[in-house]
């Protein structure tokens, strides 16, 4: 009589990696799906994509992904609460005019300030 065992734990072995593989693809959700009334692309192309961004404060970004990009503060004072995928937290200050060059990165945020804010992204592509 053979053993069981080798295929049944390849397959719940195949098994947990699908599962796994697929939670770290719903983290990993696109900014534009993820807060579709909070982003709008204003141009993509071959090697960037340009986000045009707004929320009020205390409203919740649910997590989402970015490749590598600069952020550039259209409005806004005060500060953004950013939750990585680890669930550490981070806070950084938002300033009217300022430009910030970002690593690529899986967060959720919620922008802590008085009004709305309104930020640009260019994404770069080939830099996940």
């Amino acid at each position: 009589m053979q053993s069981t065992k080798g295929p049944v734990w390849a397959t719940v072995g195949m098994a947990t990696a699908v599962l796994l593989a697929l939670t770290g693809t719903a983290q990993a959700q696109d900014a534009v799906k993820a807060a579709p009334n909070n982003f709008k692309v204003l141009l993509e192309n071959d090697r960037v994509r340009v986000l045009d961004f707004h929320a009020t404060s205390g409203q919740k970004i649910p997590m989402h992904s970015h490749p590598a990009y600069i952020s550039y503060s259209i409005s806004g004072a005060g500060k953004t609460k950013f939750t990585l995928a680890d669930g550490k937290t981070t806070e950084r200050p938002a300033a009217t005019g300022q430009a910030t060059w970002h690593e690529a990165e899986t967060h959720a945020s919620e922008y802590e300030g008085k009004g709305e804010t309104h930020v640009l992204l260019i994404e770069l592509k080939g830099s996940k």
